[in-house]
């Protein structure tokens, strides 16, 4: 979601700032905090969707009538929005493949957004990290139910609060994306890197909201925790370690954890108003390193297209860690989270957001479908993430009993 510094709160899946919730933000909300301070809701475990016997039948045939209707509804809210351009495929096993891209890459060139472009994910990096603290599980090597602070020192419940837990977000942690001196030098210069210690600084100073696991909260600095383990345990680089036993596995092409600015062309142009000025600026080559394992990768839309599968599926796993990584908690209305991975009525994955882009990533099990939105703006709608708005505009047509629906989570 997107996260934002203050006011409604994405849920997850998104680096507002840099990895959105899912929900929405309201305008005044700073999406910089890559999950934005969420109402804590309290832990309940909610059941999985139960499949329908004619499941095949809940997507739509992408006929010409149907992409017609996709095509009306994404151009109408890139309009209403004011989204410079967006990215969107749509698909099921025989009901048709939808691939458009509408708008533009370039607000100053005004070259077109296409299909292939690379583009920032934000929080959709946090269901890389968290696949692979999983495969260190399967591997015997960490256990979720171990305390945090058998590996990282000097977290404030640290001995009580579990891997689970951070994955789950419900450690109880404030968000270091909503500290207040976080904001000013992130806005001064969002071109400095930051490291994992410095962002856990901003968190560690704050007291801890609530008992570990006592409700949900979506919280950034849980995944920089998890980032910590998966480089202590395996000793390599979170980047390298990602790369080697997740990407690659997955086989995913154009898909990387940048280590500082870097963005491999060809790319969008991204634009935000998380800024000190709060007027809207080209945040491109801003540095995404405060988002770290919790929203700095870089992906395009085959390999998202096949990753939504991968994540959902759980093919990188053993079947028991999937049913646990599936093991959702209420985070929302219509919404459950499990360990770093969203169900939105049905629908699987993580939305994103960082300043200047935002992602969505989903799949319904039932219809085998997926569905990967990528745009080069952050800035909320009417108090909604651009993103959702465009994953409820998309499934009110191709599944309308299954719509993706993210209401915005209040802060504290």
């Amino acid at each position: 979601m997107t996260t934002r510094r203050r006011g409604a709160a994405v849920v997850v899946a998104a680096v507002g700032l840099v990895m959105g919730p899912v929900g929405a933000a309201a305008p005044a909300v700073h999406a910089w905090d890559a999950a934005a301070p969420l109402a804590p809701v309290p832990a309940a475990t909610v059941p999985a969707p139960t499949p329908t016997p004619a499941a095949s039948d809940e997507f739509a045939q992408l006929t010409p009538a149907v992409t017609s209707q996709l095509d009306t509804a994404i151009k109408k809210v890139l309009a209403e929005a004011k989204i410079p351009g967006v990215i969107v495929s749509v698909s099921a096993p025989g009901k048709g493949d939808y691939v458009r891209s509408f708008g533009v890459a370039d607000k100053a060139t005004g070259a077109p957004m296409t299909p292939n472009l690379n583009m920032r994910i934000g929080s959709v990096t946090k269901t890389f990290t968290v696949t692979a603290l999983l495969e260190l599980v399967d591997e015997g090597k960490v256990g979720l139910d171990d305390p945090i602070g058998k590996y990282v020192a000097g977290v404030p419940n640290g001995d009580r609060i579990t891997l689970r837990e951070l994955a789950g977000m419900r450690s109880g942690l404030f968000n270091y994306s909503a500290d207040e001196d976080f904001y000013k030098a992130l806005t001064s210069d969002p071109y400095k890197p930051f490291t994992p210690q410095q962002l856990l600084a901003y968190s560690f100073k704050h007291p801890v909201l609530f008992e570990p696991n006592a409700e949900f909260y979506y919280c950034n600095t849980n995944l920089i925790l998890l980032g910590l383990v998966v480089e202590k345990v395996s000793g390599v680089p979170l980047d390298k370690f990602i790369d080697r036993e997740v990407v690659e596995p997955a086989g995913l092409k154009n898909t990387l954890f940048p280590t500082g600015a870097e963005f491999p062309s060809p790319h969008a142009q991204g634009y935000t108003n998380q800024t000190a000025s709060g007027k809207v600026e080209n945040s491109t080559d801003w540095n995404p390193s405060w988002g770290w394992a919790a929203g700095a990768m870089i992906s395009d839309l085959p390999a998202l297209r096949s990753w939504a599968k991968t994540l959902a599926t759980g093919t990188l796993l053993t079947p028991a860690t999937q049913a646990q990584r599936l093991d959702v908690v209420d985070a929302l209305p219509g919404t459950g989270y499990g360990l770093g991975i969203f169900d939105v009525q049905g629908w699987i994955g993580h939305n994103g957001s960082l300043p200047g882009y935002g992602s969505l990533v989903l799949y319904l099990p039932e219809a085998e479908a997926t569905l990967v939105v990528l745009l080069n703006t952050d800035i909320a709608y009417q108090g909604q993430e651009p993103s959702t708005l465009f994953g409820e505009a998309i499934t009110k047509i191709v599944t309308p009993d299954r719509v993706y629906t993210l209401p915005a989570q209040p802060t504290p």
